[in-house]
């Protein structure tokens, strides 16, 4: 039997469901992802996905294995491999022996990949430019120093659990 609710309970859990700052963090991050993504369309970057775009922010400079990079993703190496295989065919990374260990492969940039990170970074700025825009130069920076906060003191708990 399903729970009865009066109207002002529901409404008030209507309200709740939009408002808590889970949703408003998630919706804050569509809608950058979402402008990023346009962005970067505009700037010849066709065809990649949200996960394509997420993947090349945990590619170090100099390679990354797979399997470090699934982990970081947090999904497996045969997911992982599918994506690196389609970045490949975008041309954007490639795949290298590992000089120091010659049975593990690296996945790095290439040059289109290179371009990318450049177009990407200035992106990024023209949002943040558009963010300090709406909110003030000081708001922009406390609600930067709160996110940080934020995350550093559930990086801490995280730490401190293991």
């Amino acid at each position: 039997m399903e729970p009865t609710f009066d109207a002002i309970e529901k409404a008030e859990i209507v309200k709740q469901r939009q408002q808590h700052i889970g949703r408003l963090l998630q919706r804050a991050y569509r809608a950058f992802t979402e402008q990023g993504t346009a962005l970067l369309q505009a700037r010849g970057h066709q065809g990649l996905s949200l996960a394509h775009t997420t993947f090349l922010s945990y590619v170090d400079e100099d390679g990354t294995h797979i399997t470090v990079l699934a982990e970081r993703a947090g999904m497996t190496k045969q997911a992982m491999g599918q994506l690196v295989t389609e970045l490949e065919q975008h041309g954007y990374v490639s795949r290298k022996p590992d000089p120091s260990d010659r049975r593990a492969t690296l996945v790095r940039f290439t040059a289109a990949g290179w371009q990318f990170l450049r177009d990407a970074a200035e992106v990024k700025r023209a949002i943040e430019s558009e963010y300090t825009a709406a909110l003030g130069t000081d708001r922009f920076a406390e609600l930067r120093q709160s996110l940080t906060m934020l995350l550093d003191y559930y990086a801490q708990a995280a730490k401190s659990s293991s």
